[in-house]
């Protein structure tokens, strides 16, 4: 690891940290929107990556939903605030439970609003009730449906069972949305030689009502012309 590695990273961990406290001050969903907002430009821009959003007049104003979107890298949740930056939608994070007690990420994570997952636990009652308690605050739950990032040359894995019950129990509708770049690429190469721009393309889709009772992996596959 080079000179040039260690100053991003450390400057990463830096923001990181400091936005986790900062946002740990901030109870309101409008406030945490603001300062993730903030947070994510300030880490993408220190990379050079620019954003593009392909649909952006698919995008709704206002409502909550379950936003969907493939995983590749850590900055994912990044670009997915970036895309819903002039919008009124604000969604809390589904997470696994080892980064949500991240010695490194945790308190950006706990605090910027995200619920804790654990797949081992049978009943996951706890996780459904915050779940809950997120909606009944107005937010939204933006999830990974592969449960966790995709390393392989696939364009995505295959859908974890369980998380279309989200939608269904609680009657909110579905935006899937498709992070086109493969974003571990992209910080890698930032992070290796940040003088050239670089572009990641996030793909709108459709809305889905919740009740659709097609096969959601092979509806996402169809709408962001994915193979099987």
């Amino acid at each position: 690891m080079h000179f040039h590695q260690v100053k991003l990273l450390t400057y990463g961990l830096f923001l990181t940290n400091y936005y986790g406290i900062k946002l740990g001050k901030v109870l309101d969903s409008i406030g945490k929107k603001r300062l993730r907002l903030e947070y994510s430009q300030k880490i993408l821009a220190k990379l050079n990556i620019k954003i593009n959003i392909e649909n952006p007049e698919k995008l709704p104003d206002n409502g909550q939903y379950l936003i969907l979107s493939n995983h590749r890298s850590i900055i994912d949740p990044l670009v997915i605030d970036i895309a819903l930056k002039n919008t009124n939608i604000f969604g809390f994070w589904v997470s696994k439970k080892e980064l949500y007690n991240s010695l490194f990420f945790g308190n950006a994570v706990r605090n910027g609003g995200a619920i804790r997952i654990d797949r081992k636990d049978s009943k996951m009652g706890t996780f459904f009730s915050d779940v809950k308690k997120a909606l009944n605050d107005g937010n939204s739950i933006c999830i990974f449906p592969e449960g966790t990032r995709n390393k392989t040359p696939q364009e995505l894995l295959e859908f974890k069972d369980g998380f279309r019950f989200i939608a269904l129990k609680n009657r909110i509708s579905i935006l899937p949305v498709y992070i086109q770049t493969n974003t571990d690429s992209a910080l890698k190469q930032g992070l290796h030689n940040n003088d050239k721009e670089q572009e990641i393309t996030i793909v709108i889709g459709e809305i889905l009502d919740h009740r659709d009772k097609n096969d959601l992996e092979t509806t996402y596959r169809a709408m962001f012309g994915l193979g099987i």
